[in-house]
């Protein structure tokens, strides 16, 4: 067995082992020919022969050495021609005619590998005469630790589209065996799936991460450069029309006034006096220099009107501390405080770019917060921004909703996650529909069309 086995492995590929396994067994055995051969597309394809190659004027030959093989394949068992008189009848017809042709005497041993029949060793003699039935079960026995080394070899070198077809042949086998109920029932069962997630229609939802926000949102800004004197208010708190939030100081704006009225009365004055004189011109300077007076006293009284900053409707502050910044310098336009009402809000989606292309303004679904994850609030789709914009390495548009009912718990700020109804879509669509076509985009990017 070790010298066989060495014949075997110590060649490269598998015709030049399965010659040298013929050879080596022909020599040992004393039989004329040995001839190996695999199972191929149902039919055995002989790959070597003893002591010499295969040539191609020996279609012939190999045709009837590969039917005798299906014989001792067909019937797995070891066929012996002619056949012993106290041996089992066997079908020996292909065995009958390798014997017309060459005569003397052949036997057929299958070649096994995990149960299944792979292949088979024919051997030739040209003398007949009674073979021991032990010598024939030992040649079995070393063709059963052999055979499997060789149809590695063979595994090994087939295209790996005949290695696909025969796993899917083997599987096909192992499904229809006795005993395999339970796959027969499972593949039902995954078909039935299939069918239900490929063909059955389903609601079609597309989403993202959603925030709440005012539908109004008012900004109170400085309106003139000065300092922080009084905060009344801090966010989160409720306001009511009219009601001060924030002053600003004013006593610069006091002295400014002071300075513009001191002007203004010198200017009536020289008026005055020009009008006494008569003089027309000094009557049309100081004209024009108590108008100058009198429009700026009226701008420091509108802004002195101004320092303190008013809530423009009953709302919620939600941004702007001030209580923090007393004293602090700020400058004309900056943003101080943010007041929104307390019962109007809207819902803002981000809706990734590849699924913008479903949703449409009167489309329906719902808000899921994470504030209040056990209460889905029904929205319905009012407005979808015309531009993308840039977030997290990724292109949202934001989409704008509105509420059908608002719990009184909901606050501006409030984050979570939106589902929009788009139409309905078979489930397996839904799941595979952006790898699908992730996949095309490539496929374009590569070749083009």
């Amino acid at each position: 067995m070790l010298a066989l086995l060495a014949a075997v492995v110590s060649h490269d590929g598998l015709r030049a082992s399965a010659a040298a396994l013929a050879s080596d067994l022909a020599t040992r055995i004393g039989c004329e020919r040995v001839s190996i051969g695999f199972v191929e597309d149902r039919f055995s394809r002989v790959v070597a022969v003893s002591h010499g190659a295969i040539e191609a004027n020996q279609g012939e030959m190999l045709r009837v050495i590969g039917a005798a093989m299906d014989e001792s394949i067909e019937q797995a068992a070891t066929v012996v021609a002619p056949t012993p008189h106290d041996h089992v009848p066997q079908i020996v017809l292909a065995h009958e005619e390798l014997l017309r042709r060459d005569g003397g005497m052949a036997i057929t041993i299958p070649l096994a590998v995990a149960h299944q029949l792979v292949g088979a060793v024919l051997f030739q003699f040209r003398d007949i005469g009674p073979v021991p039935a032990a010598q024939v079960v030992e040649w079995e026995h070393a063709l059963a630790l052999l055979g499997p080394v060789l149809h590695s070899t063979l595994r090994s070198e087939r295209p790996w589209r005949k290695r696909l077809k025969d796993r899917l042949r083997q599987i096909y086998a192992d499904f229809r065996a006795p005993g395999r109920g339970h796959l027969r029932v499972g593949l039902a069962v995954a078909l039935l799936c299939v069918v239900v997630l490929g063909f059955v229609p389903m609601d079609f939802r597309v989403g993202g991460n959603a925030r709440v926000e005012g539908a109004v949102q008012r900004v109170l800004v400085a309106p003139a450069d000065g300092f922080i004197s009084q905060s009344h208010v801090r966010p989160g708190d409720g306001v009511k029309a009219g009601q001060v939030l924030a002053e600003l100081a004013g006593q610069d704006l006091q002295l400014e006034r002071t300075k513009w009225s001191s002007e203004l009365a010198q200017h009536e004055n020289a008026y005055a006096a020009a009008m006494a004189r008569a003089d027309r011109t000094q009557l049309v300077i100081s004209q024009a220099r108590a108008e100058e007076a009198r429009a700026q006293l009226a701008l420091v009284d509108e802004q002195l009107g101004r320092i303190r900053l008013e809530a423009p409707f009953d709302g919620l502050v939600i941004r702007g501390d001030l209580s923090q910044s007393l004293g602090a310098p700020v400058q004309r336009g900056d943003v101080l405080l943010t007041v929104a009402p307390k019962d109007r809000f809207r819902v803002i989606v981000e809706v990734d770019e590849r699924d913008i292309a479903w949703i449409s303004v009167a489309q329906r679904g719902s808000l899921a917060l994470s504030a209040l994850p056990w209460d889905a609030l029904p929205l319905r789709v009012t407005r979808i921004t015309p531009m993308a914009s840039p977030m997290e390495g990724r292109n949202v548009f934001e989409v704008e909703a509105a509420l059908d009912s608002q719990p009184d718990t909901l606050r501006p700020g409030l984050q979570g996650v939106a589902r929009i109804s788009v139409g309905e879509a078979p489930l397996l669509w839904v799941w595979t529909h952006r790898l699908t076509g992730w996949l095309r985009l490539k496929a374009w990017g590569l070749w083009g069309g």
